[in-house]
C-alpha cells in the first residue's frame, strides 16, 4: 500500500511541476507596433505623427509587479516578444502624459495592453497603441 501512495504522490507532483507558468519557454509569440504623436511642449500643436522608432518597449509577465523583459522598437515601429507561454501578458510604453505641462516634471506614463496567450505556437498581434512625445 506504501508503494502505490507513494507512486500516485510522485505522478501528481509530476503533473504540477509540468504546468507552465507566463514567460520565456513556449512557443508563442507577441508583435506589435507603436504609433507616436509629437506635440508642442505644452500640448497646443500637433508637431507630427510617426511610428515609433527605437523606443523601448516592456512586456509582464502574468501578475508580476514590474517589467520582465524589454525590447525595442523596430524603423516601422513594430516589436515582438518570443518563446511565451500561455498566459496573459502587459505590453507598455512610456508616453508623456499630457495632463502635465510643466516641463519640470517627468510627465511620463506607461500605456499599456494586455494580450492572452491561449494556444501554445501562435504569433498573438497585440492592439496598436498610441504614445505621446
Amino acid at each position: 500500500m506504501k508503494i502505490v501512495y507513494n507512486l500516485l504522490l510522485l505522478v501528481s507532483f509530476s503533473f504540477v511541476s509540468c504546468q507552465k507558468v507566463e514567460g520565456p519557454g513556449g512557443t508563442s509569440s507577441i508583435s506589435g507596433k507603436i504609433w507616436v504623436k509629437d506635440y508642442t511642449a505644452d500640448f497646443t500643436v500637433l508637431k507630427a505623427e510617426y511610428w515609433a522608432e527605437e523606443e523601448d518597449v516592456y512586456i509582464i509577465y502574468g501578475n508580476d509587479t514590474i517589467h520582465s523583459n524589454r525590447n525595442r522598437t523596430n524603423f516601422d515601429g513594430s516589436y515582438w516578444f518570443q518563446y511565451l507561454n500561455e498566459g496573459t501578458y502587459t505590453i507598455y510604453a512610456y508616453s508623456r502624459d499630457s495632463s502635465t505641462v510643466n516641463p519640470s516634471q517627468s510627465g511620463n506614463i506607461a500605456v499599456k495592453v494586455k494580450v492572452t496567450i491561449d494556444d501554445s505556437g501562435k504569433d498573438y498581434i497585440a492592439p496598436q497603441f498610441t504614445i505621446l512625445k
